[in-house]
């Protein structure tokens, strides 16, 4: 397990004996941040994922995501350079070395084109789609499933290679469901890790006794598809106004005839 040495007064940590200086925020979520480092030695940009971890719950899922970064050496995969877990002040937090990758997310891209009135090029669609298959395929191989395949969750380099991130939902593609209270736990689980407008039609309703597998991704992957064509979601506008996605996700999706 990498270790934490230190947080100096010059705005600097080290882990694994090596030491990155804090250069600005990058953005933060409910119980994670992210911030740009600069490597020391190398003088080359990482991010630094800090999870909070509240409870023993919550530091097992930070090292599970650990583990899964650790399991892929995938170019469509973000690798994971060095991690920790720091004790402070009676709570913990994972600390995660990852690339840092420049141009960011999908959806900070199609956000882009979307306020200069512009649309993705097909090649450039396919392309990165392509791309994503090829990750997504890589973990379904190892027998898991991402559960939150979503255009934030998809980084993009200079050369359109897209990564997928955020592996902290992921887990065990096939799930079992044996009774109806298995059934709720697996639909509470769905509930607070999946995003709901790319979220598969049979985690909102799970039935007593039934078989989820890693078709939720495909779902997903479907809806990115859409996204990138009509730089928003399927359901993106039915979770806006309020409306009911669980009831929207059991009728066909109208493709627009201009696409």
């Amino acid at each position: 397990m990498g270790q934490a040495l230190c947080i100096c007064s010059r705005g600097a940590i080290t882990i694994d004996n090596k030491k990155y200086y804090f250069v600005q925020k990058l953005d933060e979520g409910g119980f994670s941040y992210v911030d740009l480092v600069e490597g020391a030695k190398d003088g080359r940009f990482y991010a630094l994922k800090r999870i909070l971890c509240h409870d023993r719950q919550a530091r097992q899922e930070a090292q599970t995501e650990v583990e899964m970064h650790q399991m892929f050496n995938h170019h469509n995969i973000l690798s994971l350079v060095a991690y920790a877990f720091v004790d402070s002040g009676g709570k913990t937090e994972a600390w995660l070395i990852l690339p840092y990758i420049r141009q960011g997310t999908l959806w900070s891209v199609l956000e882009k084109l979307r306020d200069k009135g512009s649309l993705m090029p097909e090649n450039q669609i396919l392309k990165i789609f392509s791309g994503i298959c090829s990750g997504l395929k890589a973990i379904h191989d190892k027998g898991y499933a991402h559960r939150d395949l979503k255009p934030t969750n998809v980084l993009l380099d200079e050369g359109d290679r897209p990564v997928l991130m955020d592996l902290g939902s992921m887990n065990c593609a096939r799930i079992e469901v044996r009774g109806s209270r298995e059934a709720m736990t697996v639909q509470d689980w769905a509930a607070q890790r999946c995003t709901i407008s790319y979220r598969a039609p049979e985690l909102f309703n799970v039935d007593s006794h039934c078989i989820i597998d890693e078709r939720t991704d495909i779902w997903s992957l479907g809806c990115v598809l859409y996204c990138m064509m009509m730089l928003e979601g399927p359901y993106d506008m039915i979770f806006q106004k309020g409306d009911s996605v669980a009831l929207a996700v059991q009728n066909p999706v109208t493709i627009p005839p201009t696409c």
